[in-house]
């Protein structure tokens, strides 16, 4: 697994698969995901010839974490370094959830790196109205900062999933990342709000929801494309917040076909 030192003390490791296509598709994973969440739909991308770059984003998977502060803007800079090192003029950008913001700050503060943005299960601020999601949030934050990494990423699994073998995956995940630097992150997300810099993109952009998210509301995910610009906004129906692995060949198809027209940016 190709690794690259971005800064002292952190070394982002990351999946390179070189398509046929000059361009490249740089990959972003949730909270507590690894580059391997994407393993369904990189294959759908070589195929449509393109260069596919997963990284570990740092204090997840095998990517380092030098401890202190963790939030979708310091990985953004590292995204932008890292593309910068592998000498990519310009990414086709795609997040899910946590990637989601990650992708938006990148594409705010580093748009000349960015050919288009595809955000999914993703929020510009996480701000939502019913009162049994804040509960969720609250007992993640608790589940993890008062007992553990293993029990908080069961009890999301146990939310997001009813097969066994995506439930057993997803936690194997989460459990390989840096305790504080979860936490950091996920706290950071309580505070995140781009809803004033985000009408700065513009950069041909897909918001794709999945209609069952319980996670992200559908109310932010449809604020988010309103706030960008020229946006497109496609609803997956049956899909929950993972409908990377919960609808792949359907995600593919939307993916694939939304770059292949923005190949020319």
């Amino acid at each position: 697994m190709p690794e690259q030192l971005i800064d002292p003390g952190i070394t982002i490791h990351y999946l390179d698969y070189h398509g046929e296509k000059p361009a490249g598709v740089l990959l972003l994973h949730g909270l507590g995901a690894t580059c391997h969440s994407w393993q369904l739909q990189t294959p759908a991308l070589l195929d449509a010839g393109y260069r596919v770059i997963v990284p570990d984003m740092r204090g997840f998977g095998n990517s380092t974490y030098p401890g202190g502060s963790n939030n979708p803007e310091i990985m953004a800079r590292d995204m932008a370094r890292l593309v910068n090192g592998l000498d990519l003029e310009k990414v086709h950008l795609v997040g899910i959830s946590l990637g989601g913001t990650v992708a938006l700050e990148l594409a705010i503060n580093n748009p000349e790196l960015v050919k288009s943005l595809v955000i999914t299960n993703s929020f510009a601020r996480l701000r939502p109205k019913k009162i049994s999601l804040w509960i969720y949030y609250l007992v993640r934050l608790m589940l993890v900062h008062m007992i553990g990494i293993e029990t908080q990423a069961t009890y999301v699994a146990n939310r997001l999933f009813d097969d066994n073998l995506l439930s057993r995956t997803f936690k194997e995940q989460v459990c390989q990342s840096d305790p504080q630097g979860y936490r950091s992150t996920m706290r950071s997300l309580a505070y995140f709000d781009v809803t004033r810099e985000v009408g700065k993109i513009k950069k041909p952009t897909l918001v794709i929801t999945g209609d069952q998210d319980t996670v992200v509301p559908l109310e932010n995910q449809a604020e988010l494309s309103e706030l960008i610009p020229g946006s497109e906004h496609l609803i997956i129906p049956g899909a929950g917040h993972a409908v990377t692995v919960e609808k792949p060949d359907e995600f593919n198809q939307i993916l694939t076909a939304f770059l292949l027209r923005n190949d020319g940016n």
